[in-house]
């Protein structure tokens, strides 16, 4: 998403924040995909982050997509569990993704591999929360832009 804007548009300052917490030694197909699956959470149970449909100059319509930035972090393995306890703690929409969802095939057997295991012992490779801004990034504290 660019951040220059046009004449008659004025920049816009987000009150909120959307970001993913990536681990930092993943592979990048893994960072890829990982973030996909976590951002697809976050649009469909906080309706006020999409925008509106889009349309071509040709009137070809396109799907909505997120009206902000994505901002994308790396960190270490503490520092995503950490950061996964601060979101809960503040009650914040979260999307995660684990190491076992790396050896499931479908839908199910990704929510069956997150249930058999407690929230503090999961294995995050990836979370995307959204909230306030200062909110969000108190929850990253340690995390690092991503390359």
């Amino acid at each position: 998403m660019s951040t220059e804007t046009t004449p008659d548009i004025p920049p816009v300052r987000f009150d909120t924040k959307i970001a993913v917490l990536l681990r930092e030694d993943l592979e990048p197909w893994q960072r890829l995909n990982v973030t996909a699956f976590l951002v697809s959470g976050l649009g469909s149970q906080v309706p006020d982050v999409i925008g509106e449909p889009y349309e071509d100059a040709d009137g070809t319509p396109y799907l909505p997509m997120f009206r902000q930035p994505v901002l994308i972090f790396e960190g270490t393995k503490e520092v995503l569990t950490a950061a996964h306890r601060r979101a809960l703690s503040r009650a914040l929409p979260r999307a995660v993704f684990t190491a076992d969802l790396f050896a499931t095939g479908h839908d199910v057997a990704n929510r069956a591999a997150v249930r058999a295991v407690s929230g503090a012992q999961l294995d995050l490779v990836g979370l995307a929360v959204h909230g306030p801004r200062n909110a969000v990034d108190k929850v990253l504290k340690g995390a690092r832009m991503h390359p």
